[in-house]
């Protein structure tokens, strides 16, 4: 008998609801079958069976709240477990009619198969309940080893590579590409300390298709138990849901997203109609967008339709900064091992001006303000698949070397897609620096629910009135987005005219005087 338990449903979640029994009592079911769906405040989870065998009891029913670790209801052995758990008595018995003596672990070629393990999708993070697979880089049959990576998921903040979790062969994929998935999900499974490939690694090809088997089927598209809920508690028929996933299936996301559309446009009375994809012509190309890219797009239209926001510029003479730097570049990189750059002076600036204007560092909270004592600077950079804003934690802490090392860091971990979410999440202010691309001038868009973002560009020689007289300087244009609602006109300008004579005047910042 086999206890059926409330999964780890995540760091800050401790209870979730009884959704949904998928399975009646007395039923048979196969490994890896959905037996039950739970609810949370935040993600909606499956729990399915671990082992062939016959749901002998349901303990939790359908509305009750459950705890982490409680006994949802128990497994039994039925027809087919002890056969597909490869230790049946008949088998067993059967060998020594084979000649020679029965081998140790009680089946031979055991040990050329190997032990059979899973490969479970990794946590995603805390507000991460759900990704797409977009890519197997392994096929079954393949040799792997532990730590090498078998597939990549992607989900709407960051990409992730699923490690096999032993040397091995890879023995069967039990998910398709573009299937969605939820952390601890088993993805394939390997023979672990297998040298050859396993002699079920061809059929076992055909595992995506079957491992869609358990959703129900809706017209010619089957549909996940999320989407039937989802679809059933908004009375609309799931049918009519765009899918993203494989071959047009729909994934929760996109119920989730149908519905909501739907609610919008409920008041207007208007029936809800997907928009159809217009014809594309011979010399166009039509690619689906990744789930980062979606993201960034739903995001940044999120930021224009909930913010009033406004921009407002300067521009700084960055001659003081390049002369420091040109000056004790040397020294720098000998004591501290990385090079001096302008984005640790920004940074700086910028947390002083914060703490002189605390509203830009602020966010809006329904009818509240939510004043931030820390700064927590987000640096947006630029990666092959979006633009992601990793965040440098309690700058105002941080020396000008402290800055340019996480900066680094996060860069790096940025370009070789290793960012976790929680580099990503609780930055209380933006800096974009458009100038590595040749900006000349630009209006940064807010990062929600941040309140302010400042904008850099491009170092331009040109001519510029001192003391009276025309002089050729290296100038750049500075742009600070703010929250209207939140931030005045004269806070802002305050604000960009405080990070102008900080920049202009390092020493002096550098100093606190």
């Amino acid at each position: 008998m086999t206890d059926i338990t409330v999964p780890t449903l995540g760091e800050s979640i401790t209870e979730a609801t009884v959704g949904q029994w998928l399975k009646a009592k007395g039923d048979q079911v196969k490994k890896d079958d959905v037996l039950v769906e739970l609810e949370t405040d935040k993600v909606s989870v499956e729990v399915s069976a671990t082992e062939d065998g016959v749901l002998s009891e349901i303990i939790a029913n359908e509305g009750d709240t459950v705890e982490i670790g409680a006994i949802l209801g128990k497994l039994g052995e039925g027809s087919g477990a002890g056969a597909a758990n490869g230790k049946s008595d008949t088998a067993a018995d059967a060998l020594p009619e084979h000649g020679g003596p029965k081998e140790k672990g009680g089946v031979p070629g055991k040990e050329d198969k190997g032990e059979l393990m899973d490969v479970e999708v990794p946590t995603m993070g805390e507000s991460v309940a759900e990704g797409t697979l977009s890519t197997f880089l392994k096929a079954p049959g393949d040799a792997v080893k532990k730590d090498e990576t078998i597939a990549e998921i992607e989900t709407d903040k960051v990409a992730l590579e699923v490690p096999s979790p032993a040397d091995g062969v890879l023995a069967e994929l039990l998910v398709a590409e573009g299937d969605s998935v939820t952390p601890g999900s088993v993805i394939a499974r390997i023979n672990a300390g297998a040298s050859a490939p396993a002699k079920s690694a061809a059929p076992a090809a055909s595992a995506p298709a079957a491992s869609t088997s358990t959703p129900a089927a809706t017209g010619d598209r089957p549909v996940a138990p999320s989407v039937r809920r989802i679809s059933s508690e908004a009375g609309v028929n799931p049918s009519d849901i765009p899918g993203t996933g494989k071959d047009g299936r729909a994934t929760k996301a996109d119920a989730m997203e149908y519905v909501n559309s739907a609610a919008k446009s409920a008041a207007s009375s208007a029936p809800t109609q997907a928009k159809e994809p217009r014809d594309i012509g011979p010399r166009e190309e039509r690619v689906r967008m990744t789930r980062l890219r979606q993201t960034i797009a739903r995001r940044l239209k999120e930021a224009q339709d909930t913010a009033a926001m406004l921009t407002t510029f300067n521009d700084v003479d960055m001659g003081a900064i390049m002369d420091l730097r040109k000056k004790h570049q040397d020294a720098f990189v000998a004591k501290h091992g990385i090079k001096l750059g302008f984005m640790s002076f920004f940074v700086k600036a910028c947390v002083n001006a914060l703490k002189e204007v605390p509203a830009v560092n602020a966010e809006i909270d329904g009818q509240d303000i939510i004043y931030k004592n820390f700064y927590d600077v987000g640096v947006a950079v630029g990666t092959e698949k979006g633009l992601v804003v990793p965040v440098v934690r309690d700058s105002d802490d941080l020396s000008l070397a402290g800055i340019e090392k996480a900066i680094a860091n996060l860069g790096k971990k940025a370009r070789d897609g290793e960012l976790t979410i929680g580099d990503m999440q609780g930055g209380t202010f933006t800096i974009s620096n458009g100038g590595i691309y040749g900006s000349l001038m630009s209006t940064p868009i807010l990062n929600p629910p941040q309140s302010g973002v400042l904008g850099m560009h491009r170092i331009e020689q040109r001519p510029v009135a001192v003391n009276g007289e025309v002089k050729i300087r290296p100038m750049m244009y500075l742009a600070l987005s703010y929250d209207h609602r939140i931030v005045d006109g004269k806070e802002a300008v305050t604000f960009l005219v405080r990070v102008k004579e900080a920049l202009e005047d390092p020493e002096r910042m550098l100093l606190e005087v």
